[in-house]
């Protein structure tokens, strides 16, 4: 069965906190490095996996796009998306990952924004995307970095909180963990960089980016916690395209 912790509700609220305040790594890291990769957004027919709150739908929509259909395996996140929305060519969807078959060469862009870490199959993922794309179209995506789901124990710290290290362990023994995010039990894949990457290729993909992103300069100024993020990378962000 695939997870669906979204739908958990204190997960569910202390994550929408999160979003709404802004205090996480998206906005700071991973939301500026990603819109740097995508190509020109003007007329393109856009699928979201793991859409959230439905933030890059709406994004994707303000820079041009033709259409987004954009799915999300938790009902809480998909209603939450659609109530802040009011746009007939973004069609949100409430269903997995896993389960979603889209239209033979249909796409010109997906996307994916730390989500297929939750997901098993990872192959199988990307197996599907290449069916939906049409020829030339684009797979951006970032997940948990794997330096990070490998040994997921957190930071060790000095008496005065600060982070010294991060543990790395089983790094090449792949598969699920679990750990605690908002609750306990939160169940992640972890897959080493070669994976992601290689499964990619494998399939016909051709790797246009692999980034480590850094947070910009001006978010360390008013978050200083976030110089963590220089010991170790929290974040993987791939590029490919359909050739």
């Amino acid at each position: 069965m695939p997870q669906n912790v979204y739908d958990n509700p204190e997960f569910f609220q202390r994550y929408r906190d999160l979003r709404q305040n802004d205090t996480g790594l998206n906005g700071a890291l991973e939301v500026p490095a990603f819109q740097k990769l995508l190509p020109s957004l003007v007329g393109l027919q856009i699928l979201d996996l793991g859409c959230g709150f439905g933030e890059f739908a709406r994004y994707g929509r303000s820079q041009g796009a033709a259409y987004v259909e954009a799915i999300d395996v938790s009902e809480k996140m998909v209603a939450e998306a659609r109530s802040l929305t009011a746009d007939d060519k973004i069609n949100f969807m409430c269903r997995s990952i896993e389960s979603h078959s889209p239209e033979i060469e249909t796409f010109d862009l997906v996307t994916s924004s730390m989500a297929l870490h939750y997901i098993s199959d990872y192959k199988a993922v990307v197996q599907t995307v290449w069916r939906c794309l049409v020829q030339g179209g684009m797979f951006v995506f970032s997940v948990e970095h794997p330096s990070c789901t490998a040994n997921p124990v957190g930071w060790i710290r000095d008496e005065d909180g600060t982070a010294l290290h991060w543990p790395l362990d089983r790094y090449q023994s792949e598969g699920e963990r679990r750990t605690s995010w908002f609750i306990e039990g939160v169940t992640k894949y972890h897959r080493t960089v070669e994976t992601y990457v290689n499964t990619l290729i494998e399939q016909g993909f051709q790797l246009t980016h692999l980034g480590e992103p850094k947070p910009l300069d001006g978010h360390v100024s008013r978050r200083p916690w976030l110089l963590e993020t220089l010991k170790r990378p929290p974040v993987l962000l791939l590029a490919a395209k359909k050739t």
